[in-house]
């Protein structure tokens, strides 16, 4: 299966009323994982290596090919997002790299500073026909947090967001809207009033970040109310570890440990994959 551009599962997504979800990629088995779970689901996924995987790796090229080399053998559709990227070089390498969108992450930066950073690199990313999400407002649980996902004023105000939109031109806008990075427990709490306010503001797609955090009921009226691309990333973790954990004592052979990881992320993204409607 061709690899196909996020933008179209996004689209697809968007206009059936229902979400499509997005998996982050550390290492191989990742890749692996949530392409068998695509396939025995028959649903598809994003596959998403961000800046810190990538940093992981000494780089992007190497993850980013190996997980492109698995996406093409595949016979899920997915496609192959950029995430949370602050670092312009590592932009750069995007189009090169086999990815079809890439998220620009200035969220750290005041207003004014956020849509010039943003504004700039979309304009170059569109020129290379890449599609572009950015965040707006504070998603919490990053190492450099400088506040929570709870604390007054970081959440993402409607009608900044519609302005935020119109002055960078991005494509689809992640929010904050109570959710938490890193998070291993569902203890969550959404403003679904508030997700339905963003969708009436802003024309373009909304991403929620940090839905490991929350409670899958959640997550499924999040999208009622309008989000469309959700991310997950801790929660395959804790499934690979825990079955790492669980299989060490057994064996020194890491491709019988490994395998146990890659067999429980399959069958996390595979519960997951099957949470919302699925597209027509």
């Amino acid at each position: 299966m061709t690899l196909v551009p996020t933008a179209d599962l996004v689209a697809a997504a968007r206009a059936a009323g229902t979400g499509v979800l997005a998996f982050n990629v550390i290492t191989i088995e990742y890749a692996q994982a949530i392409s068998a779970a695509a396939e025995i689901a028959g649903r598809p996924a994003i596959l998403q290596i961000s800046q810190n995987a990538a940093r992981y790796h000494s780089g992007l090229s190497a993850i980013a090919a190996a997980t492109a080399e698995v996406a093409w053998r595949s016979s899920a559709t997915l496609s192959l997002h950029l995430d949370h990227v602050d670092d312009i070089s590592l932009l750069e390498q995007a189009p090169d790299s086999g990815f079809s969108s890439v998220m620009v992450d200035a969220s750290a930066l005041a207003y004014a500073a956020n849509v010039a950073t943003t504004r700039k690199a979309t304009e170059w990313a569109h020129d290379r026909q890449l599609w572009v999400e950015a965040e707006l407002g504070y998603v919490g649980g990053k190492p450099d947090a400088p506040a929570s996902a709870h604390t007054a004023g970081v959440r993402t105000d409607p009608s900044e967001a519609a302005r935020y939109v119109a002055e960078t031109g991005v494509d689809a806008l992640a929010v904050a809207v109570g959710s938490s990075h890193a998070m291993a427990d569902r203890t969550a709490s959404l403003d679904l009033d508030l997700v339905a306010a963003i969708r009436e503001a802003v024309p373009v797609p909304l991403v929620l970040h940090g839905s490991s955090g929350v409670p899958l009921e959640q997550i499924r009226a999040a999208v009622g109310h309008g989000m469309v691309k959700i991310n997950v990333g801790t929660a395959l973790n804790v499934a690979f570890t825990d079955a790492v954990r669980a299989a060490l004592p057994e064996s020194r052979d890491p491709r019988r440990y490994l395998g146990a990881g890659r067999d429980a992320v399959t069958r996390a993204v595979e519960r997951l994959l099957t949470l919302l409607p699925a597209t027509p």
